[in-house]
């Protein structure tokens, strides 16, 4: 849960830039194909995600479903 907001947030720490980028990347393709995409930030091999749905005014079943894609793409890579 992120304080002060109805969201919730992951950080992801990776080898290096390539293999945080990758990640994104799939995370991407995943994002694109639900139309649900995440506020994120990204140095170096770290990657914050923040899931909130905005036009329902926080987090929704839209976030938790993206957030249960990401951890599977996080369990294939590791």
């Amino acid at each position: 849960m992120v304080p002060g907001r109805d969201a919730i947030q992951r950080s992801f720490r990776f080898t290096d830039f390539n293999a945080a980028w990758g990640f994104m990347s799939r995370v991407a393709l995943l994002a694109e194909q639900q139309d649900h995409h995440p506020e994120w930030f990204n140095v170096w091999n770290k990657v914050d995600i923040t899931l909130s749905t905005h036009d329902a005014g926080g987090l929704s079943a839209r976030d938790v479903k993206l957030a249960q894609a990401i951890d599977k793409v996080i369990a294939a890579t590791q």
